[in-house]
């Protein structure tokens, strides 16, 4: 069974459940609202990351400003 990590649309806490398809409902453990997003987890992808660009990164970020 996939763990997801959730964060709810009334109460914005932020949580973990683990769902056995992708249909089933969640509710916010805290407020019991059903009103939830799923998030990205970095662990849901597989492979590498690879930049797309000269530098893999912003020209801001790399001048320090």
């Amino acid at each position: 069974m996939p763990i997801y990590e959730f964060i709810c649309d009334e109460c914005a806490h932020a949580f973990e459940k683990r769902v056995p398809s992708s249909r089933s409902r969640v509710a916010c453990p805290k407020c019991e609202s059903a009103k939830v997003t799923k998030q990205f987890s970095r662990f849901a992808f597989k492979g590498e990351f690879k930049f797309v660009g000269s530098g893999g990164g912003c020209s801001r970020c790399s001048s320090g400003g």
